[in-house]
């Protein structure tokens, strides 16, 4: 059966998110914050272009009833595995647990399966409905590397969808998994990848450019150094040694300039707030192999080696010229 066109004849365009893997669900609570686009613009079809959406996520669906009642929720994922919504977008928030490595029981689940009365686990939904998607995203660091249920001695066996699915993994649209990263991710970065992914799919954008990582270039392509309003204080040695500082992080564990992460630059809502712009170190949470590849939190980085002292009265003296000059010229 085929999914009925709207209104206007054209093809609704379903997304299906799944929360049911390791999560805290920060990522479905950062994407009600976003505002370039918001949500609702995306689902309202405010935006030039976009074609009809239809959104099955825990935090906005109407039909939200119970299952095998009239408005099920879980009937989505069902008509979407029995091969009837066609074309889908699958989000998944949370890391993906090995359900093979113990004798019995499951680690996270989504629903049940109407036959058994058993929960579906969030792998057996990946094994289902990954080769009838038109596109896969995994947004949030658990999704897309494993996060912190990743980490070392975690019994869950946790893994990030690319390593699920594996990194080289094509949808039936030819399409790689699309990854937002963070902990959680940026609200902005997260809708802004979900609207250029639907008009890529509906034929309007070209596919997105992703690093090594696959995340999306354009967010990722820089350092939060490269960004951060502290980054001259980075130039001129000038090194908080605790907080409450306005100067350079680096010493009390920032990860800044080795991690790719554009919130110094962007802010967090509507451009304001940040981790190094109010105050908080980067603790590299875009990165793969966050947490472990990236601690102690409260240590000098080995990656991120201070700049010589004898530097900054150079870099100083050197300023100051330029501003003695530039304000004679002024007048």
């Amino acid at each position: 059966m085929n999914v009925p066109p709207a209104d206007d004849g054209e093809q609704v365009l379903h997304i299906l998110w799944m929360n049911g893997g390791l999560s805290c669900d920060g990522e479905s609570v950062a994407l009600t914050a976003a505002t370039q686009p918001s949500i609702e613009e995306i689902v309202a079809g405010a935006l030039p272009g976009l074609p009809p959406i239809d959104l099955h996520w825990p935090y906005f669906d109407f039909n939200s009833g119970p299952d095998q009642g009239g408005d099920s929720f879980i009937e989505w994922w069902h008509r979407a595995a029995r091969g009837e919504l066609d074309p889908f977008i699958l989000i998944v928030e949370g890391s993906v647990p090995d359900e093979t490595n113990k004798p019995a029981g499951y680690w996270s689940g989504f629903g049940n399966d109407p036959a058994t009365g058993q929960p579906i686990t969030a792998t057996e939904w990946l094994d289902r409905l990954a080769p009838k998607a038109t596109a896969i995203m995994a947004v949030g660091t658990c999704a897309a590397y494993g996060g912190v249920h990743a980490m070392a001695g975690n019994p869950t066996g946790a893994m990030g969808v690319p390593d699920y699915l594996g990194w080289d993994w094509k949808s039936k649209a030819g399409l790689p998994i699309v990854c937002v990263p963070g902990c959680p991710t940026h609200p902005d970065n997260l809708a802004e990848t979900i609207l250029h992914l639907l008009y890529q799919v509906s034929g309007q954008a070209p596919e997105i450019a992703l690093d090594e990582s696959l995340r999306p270039r354009w967010l990722f392509e820089t350092t939060v150094h490269s960004g951060c309003d502290r980054a001259s204080f980075y130039d001129q040695s000038d090194f908080a040694t605790g907080y409450g500082s306005t100067n350079c992080l680096v010493k009390v564990g920032c990860w800044g300039q080795v991690v790719r992460c554009n919130v110094a630059k962007r802010g967090w809502i509507n451009g304001v707030g940040g981790c190094p712009n109010v105050g908080g170190i980067c603790i590299a949470c875009t990165m793969p192999g966050f947490p472990d590849k990236f601690m102690p939190f409260m240590e000098e980085p080995a990656g991120a080696a201070p700049a010589d002292a004898g530097y900054a009265p150079l870099i100083r003296t050197l300023r100051g010229f330029t501003l003695r000059v530039t304000s004679e010229s002024a007048r």
